[in-house]
């Protein structure tokens, strides 16, 4: 049995080991390309590797569980082991990661007595079920079963959050109720009193998260231990991440970064977040919220060692050369052939509006008063609100309550307004005639944000109603579209100019490989390759461009589909070999 211990260092089986980790997120990169991006950590040099586990990915509706393919943590764990890799989990029901909710279930926000991240009966329950789930996928993983898993985190950044120690204790408690016998750890900041914060020194080993200044922090870290313990950066920020409306791509400098990485190496240990970054599908993109909302963009690419779509970096070779200061890099043959394609110009097959084929696609629901995404359980995509107004007047006020994250109002299926974020409290005029109209509001979840006591307000949709001429207005239909669903689009129905709609594009390929959808011209929206949601593009920018992975194609006739709300679209598609972030 191999033997893993903190004491005044690592211990591996009693000698000791300095961990060099990479993070690689295998929720956002797909599984035919997990092997080539652990050869590729093994290449640089690491001996482990890390990923966090978003709960939100196997359980992202109430009870429904899902270890499968994207999902499926247990083969990815194995994989590292094949090529002779550690690994670190970190399991918290909280991951941050820039990720949806911070990997929480959206379903959480509809319980009215549960307390998010906080010693709270409820809380504990969903995440005690969760748990018994998630850890008989983990258990038998563990270096003292036998498998690779050397460490396991409790929570992650608590001590940004919140300072109950209780809470800790209690998730450590469960953890190790479920079979978790690795040491455990927790990882903060080094600052404020973040690690005073986050910590609970007597059951995990308190580790930090930062990118810069490495010999302050480590000192910082070591007067915090009071005593001889291993120094370790958990998450070591090589990059950074970009959000919707950044003037361009986060960059770092690779000369920088690897001086900081000899600093980190030459005391202790580290993770290096991200290895490579991957890609926000779906809806999966986490925001970030200060003074607005900052919506994250479709790729996480954090200007890492590996690209999005895991090409080598100078900052990857930089990295290696530090690391070779500290053991020998290993030989690895790369094992998975992955082409980019140019498969240029493809010309639009079909288009229809969104409320000519919306009954193919949504059961509306009759409603009194409007109410939260959630409570029609919705967790994602857009929600359409729907009545019918009178007024004596030819301008209307309309303001609606409650109202997150972005919403596009219709009069008689014609845009009247766009409000975001802030602008959804402001109360508008709008013209219109004398006569019943029909009242259409658009509302797209943008992305819940991921970390500050903000995640503790994160219904979608409309959830106290909607005012028109200053008076509560009711009997509304409501439609949910999450678009999982596309194939039942209705494309012998009309299109009609500026408004939400679904474009079709129909393509035959010899070969597949890796390519990017250039969607310059268009407006807002999100794309769907052979019915995979791959995310959002918005024309704001800064990214341009989507990756499609090459496993996501199929030789044959192909399918992709843009939805697209602004009525900005163009009459093709043009799929290219390059990014353009």
């Amino acid at each position: 049995m191999t033997n893993f211990q903190i004491k005044d260092e690592f211990y591996l089986n009693d000698e000791k080991f300095k961990i060099i980790s990479g993070s690689i997120h295998y929720f956002r990169i797909v599984p035919e390309y997990w092997q080539d991006r652990l050869e590729k950590l093994k290449m640089m040099g690491c001996n482990t590797v890390e990923t966090y586990i978003p709960w939100n990915v196997h359980e992202q509706h109430e009870g429904e569980y899902r270890f499968e393919g994207i999902n499926d943590i247990r083969h990815f764990i194995k994989l590292a082991q094949n090529l002779d890799l550690y690994v670190i989990i970190r399991p918290a029901t909280y991951i941050c990661a820039e990720w949806e909710f911070g990997g929480q279930p959206y379903w959480l926000t509809t319980k009215s007595d549960l307390r998010l991240r906080a010693n709270n009966e409820e809380y504990f329950t969903a995440m005690k079920k969760y748990y018994d789930h998630l850890f008989p996928q983990l258990i038998d993983l563990q270096v003292t079963h036998g498998g690779p898993i050397i460490l396991m985190q409790v929570d992650n950044e608590y001590g940004a959050y919140g300072n109950d120690k209780t809470y800790l204790h209690r998730v450590a408690d469960l953890m190790k109720s479920e079979g978790v016998d690795v040491p455990l750890v927790t990882s903060d900041g080094p600052w404020d009193n973040y690690l005073e914060n986050g910590s609970i020194p007597d059951v995990a080993l308190p580790t930090i998260n930062c990118g810069s200044d490495i010999k302050n922090n480590f000192e910082r870290l070591r007067k915090f231990h009071g005593k001889k313990r291993p120094l370790m950066v958990m998450e070591f920020w090589i990059g950074w991440f970009d959000a919707w409306g950044d003037p361009k791509h986060h960059t770092a400098d690779s000369i920088k970064a690897a001086k900081e990485l000899d600093d980190t190496l030459s005391e202790g240990s580290v993770n290096i977040y991200m290895l490579i970054g991957g890609t926000n599908f779906g809806y999966m993109n986490g925001a970030n919220y200060y003074d607005k909302l900052l919506p994250d963009v479709t790729s996480y690419d954090y200007d890492a060692p590996l690209t999005e779509w895991g090409d080598l970096t100078p900052k990857f070779y930089e990295f290696q050369k530090v690391i070779s200061k500290y053991r020998q890099i290993p030989e690895v043959i790369l094992t998975t052939k992955i082409k980019k394609k140019n498969y240029g110009r493809k010309e639009l097959t079909n288009k229809v509006s969104l409320f000519e084929t919306l009954a193919q696609i949504a059961q509306p629901i009759e409603v009194k008063y409007p109410s939260s995404m959630e409570s029609y359980h919705q967790g994602y995509g857009y929600t359409l609100y729907s009545s019918h107004i009178s007024t004596p007047k030819d301008r209307t006020e309309l303001q609606l309550l409650g109202a997150n994250d972005r919403a596009q109002i219709f009069m008689n299926q014609e845009l009247k307004a766009t409000q975001y974020d802030l602008e959804l409290t402001h109360e508008i005029e709008i013209p219109t005639a004398t006569n019943s109209q029909k009242l259409d509001i658009l509302i797209e979840n943008m992305g819940r944000v991921n970390y500050s006591h903000i995640i503790n307000h994160q219904q979608k949709g409309i959830s106290e109603g909607v005012l028109v001429d200053k008076i509560l207005q009711s009997h509304w239909q409501v439609s949910t579209l999450p678009l999982d669903n596309i194939d039942q689009v209705d494309y012998t129905k009309d299109w009609v100019i500026n408004t939400p709609a679904f474009y079709q594009f129909k393509f035959k390929i010899d070969e597949t490989g890796d390519t990017f959808i250039d969607m310059s011209g268009w407006g807002k929206g999100v794309v769907f390759v052979n019915n995979k949601n791959i995310g959002r593009f918005w024309e704001i920018g800064p990214q341009v461009r989507l990756y499609i992975p090459g496993p996501l194609l199929k030789s044959g006739e192909n399918t992709i589909v843009v939805f697209e709300t602004e009525g900005k679209s163009q009459n093709s598609i043009e799929l290219v070999d390059e990014p353009k972030l």
